[in-house]
């Protein structure tokens, strides 16, 4: 399969791969379920979802709604049991497993709720392990992730490994980390849910600071109300539906 055109959005693919390019992420009638012993327990029942290109979406719901499910499925981490994701014109479903690898590597960042720091590695190396999975060159690599921990105000702790950050740090440097190879979306999932109310305040701040930046298209899932006071869009998932 030709994957060149993660580097050349404008290439063209078949037409029954694309779809209107005014949407920059667009998703219709996702479905998903997961077995839970004998039965199938339905997350999503048919959502639909679009972002253009720089738009900032704050994705409500209780626990259990389906927010998580919904960004692995934006971001390539899963696939629907039914239904379409088009990013940028290209349907998700017509790559391959190496091609959904380099646009998972290459257009989406991802921040979890639990970091997912790996703790033999210091903050600049974490922060750099996306650009080297793309073999960018160590210097090249080095110097943006230096640039990137300044932005997100640890300069002076990039030597640290995560058992000496705290909470906060730790998802700053996920934060830079997601953002190391200049990706087109952002998909922070619960960024705020293992942090005290103040040190997520920072943090939505700086995810709002960095959107505002940079014109990152930015997705934050959480159960927070407060969070879906700093977007322009909210939209609410209830009962597997986008309401």
């Amino acid at each position: 399969m030709n994957d060149s055109w993660m580097a050349r959005p404008t290439d063209p693919a078949p037409a029954a791969a694309t779809a209107p390019a005014a949407d920059l992420l667009r998703a219709t009638a996702l479905t998903k379920s997961y077995r839970l012993g004998n039965r199938a327990v339905a997350v999503l029942r048919g959502v639909d979802v679009s972002l253009a290109r720089g738009e900032f979406l704050v994705l409500r719901g209780a626990s259990g709604a389906g927010k998580s499910t919904l960004l692995h499925l934006l971001g390539g981490l899963d696939v629907p049991d039914a239904g379409h994701i088009w990013f940028d014109g290209r349907n998700l479903a017509t790559l391959g497993n190496a091609a959904l690898t380099q646009f998972r590597n290459r257009r989406i960042g991802f921040v979890f709720q639990a970091y997912h720091l790996l703790p033999e590695l210091d903050a600049l190396e974490n922060v750099c392990l996306p650009a080297r999975l793309a073999r960018t060159r160590v210097p090249e690599a080095e110097a943006r992730g230096r640039e990137l921990l300044a932005r997100v105000g640890l300069a002076e702790r990039a030597d640290h490994r995560p058992a000496e950050l705290s909470g906060g740090e730790q998802q700053r440097v996920a934060i830079a980390r997601a953002l190391m190879n200049q990706p087109d979306v952002l998909l922070a999932d619960e960024p705020t849910g293992n942090l005290d109310s103040q040190t997520g305040a920072q943090i939505i701040q700086l995810l709002a600071s960095l959107w505002e930046d940079r014109q990152v298209t930015l997705i934050i899932a959480t159960h927070d109300p407060q969070v879906a006071t700093r977007a322009p869009r909210v939209a609410e998932l209830v009962d597997g539906r986008i309401r």
